[in-house]
């Protein structure tokens, strides 16, 4: 090859390589600064369930110390609907600068995606995993009148007389809880859908349905003044604030752990520099002890991780309960 082509190539392969460097150096000084900046408006915490519940609780609680840590309003913003795809997709086709956050959990992005046959996002590449918030442990609650006080006379109950249990909708973890319970134990209570926990907890407590497996902090206030009763938790170990009531495995069902994780996912495209920033922010306030004792009262842990352990926990958790949904034949559509 003649010298002055092997010149050229050299050049070439240098100037570009000189450009990569720069465009390089470029994206890595916009993150930082990016990150340096944030939040440079109100952010929004878009919630896709209805007020009330474990989310909108910790949506409220979180976004209210954020707010005052930032200088900024945070702003909570309902969007329920279609088991949580109505707020998620509106997260999903959000700017991706972190500044409209989703406060999901394990049902809405875990499940969906097998509950569903179609969704109009990809719940992994549509977000950005920033931070868990807390482990919130889910409870079996009873009518007060319903005459049963642990999971194995529910279960004896159920084969006698008709029981009903209500959910969030099709596919949620309250749904799934109670068609898990039902295998484990035999009983043959039937499930009775709501749009969200709220109006099924109504219904509880007004004797139209027996049984809701729920979130504790939905319910809390309800076991404390009697108008429910809470017969086990999901955890792997007893609520802090509610240590009078068991697990269901120390009921007489080993194995039947469910602990659900909560925490904010941002649009596709918020830089990495953002959500690291807004993860050791999280971080920062659920250190306040004002917070810590909200969520302890609630029944609620709290639970870190870094963005990159939160994604991997998420693909995870997909593969784990689209096992549990197709044992279930759960199903949306």
């Amino acid at each position: 090859m003649p010298q002055r082509k092997i010149s050229s190539l050299f050049a070439l392969a240098a100037g570009l390589m000189g450009w990569l460097l720069l465009v390089s150096g470029f994206s890595q000084a916009h993150a930082q600064t990016a990150a340096q900046n944030f939040p440079s408006k109100p952010v929004r915490i878009i919630v896709p369930q209805t007020p009330g519940g474990a989310s909108d609780a910790l949506a409220r609680m979180v976004g209210q110390k954020l707010s005052e840590k930032w200088g900024q309003p945070v702003v909570i913003e309902n969007r329920p609907g279609a088991g949580g795809n109505i707020g998620m997709d509106a997260v999903a086709k959000a700017p991706g600068d972190g500044h409209t956050l989703l406060m999901s959990y394990v049902g809405s992005h875990a499940i969906n995606p097998s509950i569903y046959s179609k969704l109009p996002f990809d719940p992994e590449a549509d977000f950005v995993a920033v931070a868990t918030l807390a482990n919130v442990p889910f409870v079996a609650a009873v009518n007060s009148a319903v005459p049963v006080n642990n999971m194995k006379s529910l279960a004896a109950y159920a084969a006698q007389k008709p029981v009903s249990f209500g959910s969030a909708g099709n596919g949620s973890v309250n749904h799934l809880l109670g068609e898990m319970f039902n295998t484990a134990s035999g009983a043959k209570m039937q499930h009775v859908p709501y749009k969200g926990a709220a109006p099924a907890l109504t219904d509880l407590i007004s004797g139209q349905i027996q049984v809701v497996f729920t979130s504790l902090p939905s319910v809390a206030q309800h076991i404390r003044a009697g108008t429910v009763k809470g017969l086990s938790v999901t955890g792997s170990k007893r609520a802090a604030a509610f240590k009078d009531i068991p697990t269901i495995a120390e009921s007489g069902y080993p194995g039947f752990v469910i602990n659900p994780w909560f925490g904010l996912f941002a649009s596709k495209g918020t830089p990495a520099s953002v959500a690291k920033q807004i993860n050791a922010d999280v971080k920062k306030v659920m250190e306040d002890k004002d917070l810590l004792e909200k969520l302890a009262a609630l029944g609620a842990e709290p639970f870190e991780t870094t963005p990159q352990e939160f994604q991997a926990m998420l693909h995870a958790d997909i593969k784990i309960w689209a096992a549990v949904v197709k044992s279930s034949g759960a199903t949306a559509d």
